[in-house]
């Protein structure tokens, strides 16, 4: 059992942790607490688990929030705030990230073109800023499960959207994989079981269990 010579990372089709950048756009208590599309507490350990792996992988994160600076909003929530705690906000008052200059500027200083993609709600503050990103050439990956809408109508309806203008979607075990790739970058094995483990629950415990058989 030989792996193939590992791939040039950068030009990969799929994603690496050298040609990808984690975008995480308002996981504010206010947007939160108005998800309907799935159980609120898995949102919440599905976020924080991406943002780990990135971290993890050495992803660059861009990190936004909206109307923090004006007082209309909270800061993001402290389950993400402590992981990202190293990390800038771009706070905003635009609706679509993509309109605020100062965010526009950390994704591109990222030199990265594929962008995985997470937001509250997917009906707006995902859908236009992948939108925008799809027309200016970049690859856009989006954490179904990662993300939420005001109903299960508006977040299908618009991942359907985004699909149908060339973005992919994604679940949180297949970017965990997908950065992964192979047990024998041994670096990363331990936080790549870890990660299964606290999002996954008991499912996540079994599978890494039975890679310690």
């Amino acid at each position: 059992m030989t792996s193939e010579p590992r791939r040039d990372p950068v030009k990969d089709r799929l994603l690496t942790p050298e040609n990808s950048a984690l975008i995480v756009i308002d996981y504010q208590p206010v947007q939160v607490n108005s998800i309907a599309s799935m159980d609120r507490q898995l949102l919440v350990n599905n976020i924080v688990g991406t943002a780990k792996a990135a971290i993890v992988y050495g992803l660059p994160i861009v990190h936004s929030t909206v109307n923090v600076k004006t007082g209309l909003n909270k800061p993001p929530i402290p389950q993400l705030r402590k992981v990202l705690a190293d990390y800038p906000t771009y706070d905003r008052t635009t609706i679509n990230s993509w309109e605020d200059a100062e965010f526009r500027k950390a994704v591109t200083d990222t030199g990265r073109k594929k962008l995985i993609m997470t937001a509250l709600w997917t009906e707006a503050c995902l859908t236009f800023p992948a939108l925008d990103a799809l027309a200016e050439g970049y690859e856009v990956y989006v954490v179904t499960d990662a993300v939420g809408g005001t109903s299960r109508e508006a977040h299908e309806a618009a991942l359907r959207r985004v699909e149908q203008a060339g973005g992919k979607m994604i679940s949180v075990p297949q970017l965990f994989c997908e950065l992964q790739r192979d047990w024998d970058r041994k670096d990363t094995v331990p936080a790549f079981m870890n990660l299964f483990i606290e999002t996954g629950g008991t499912a996540g415990i079994q599978f890494a269990n039975d890679r310690q058989e």
